[in-house]
């Protein structure tokens, strides 16, 4: 479903409209009057399980009122690379400086319309959290646990690599467990 009601180009109110396109005929957001498409093509996500000193570090976003944590993610920018826009985030989120990144792989997170390129990244520094981040926590590997959406799948694999098994946590998580993690608030 999209978010768009009316035409950027025109005012007129959308319809879902049938068109032929390369592969059929597909239903899409368009304009009547003018033909305007709203393609609503997934949005690419950065996140990474930041290694820190040997553990890792997970994230409370400062407008989660869950108390989970999670990894660091943000959106890329206009004219940088998915490396560069996730050691811009790791930097802007936490002032570590990113010694390393390795693509872990790439998820489809359909309920949030995102694709999720997702990497490891070897960082040290000084933390200090910027004011979109509420706490942190550093965790041995073999201690966390993940969460079964999102970025999840991606902490889950990285473990994988390192030789743990991956735990996962129940779905929804019960109040009464200690945060270990969520989908990433965006991701």
């Amino acid at each position: 479903m999209s978010d768009f009601r009316f035409c950027p180009q025109c005012a007129t109110p959308l319809a879902f409209l049938a068109m032929a396109e390369d592969g059929g005929e597909k239903l899409r957001n368009r304009c009547p009057a003018c033909g305007w498409t709203h393609w609503n093509n997934p949005t690419p996500v950065l996140a990474a399980v930041v290694e820190y000193r040997g553990r890792v570090l997970l994230a409370r976003n400062a407008a989660w009122t869950n108390g989970m944590y999670a990894l660091i993610t943000g959106f890329m920018e206009a004219g940088e690379s998915p490396e560069d826009g996730i050691r811009r985030e790791i930097k802007e989120e936490t002032n570590l400086d990113t010694d390393t990144v390795s693509l872990i792989g790439v998820w489809d997170f359909q309920r949030m319309n995102q694709v999720l390129i997702c990497y490891h990244a070897v960082a040290d520094g000084t933390v200090v959290l910027s004011p979109e981040l509420a706490d942190y926590r550093l965790l041995e590997p073999a201690a966390v646990q993940c969460w079964p959406a999102g970025t999840g799948h991606a902490l889950a694999a990285w473990l994988r690599s390192r030789g743990h098994e991956p735990r996962f946590m129940e779905w929804p998580r019960p109040a009464a467990v200690p945060p270990a993690g969520d989908d990433g608030g965006r991701s």
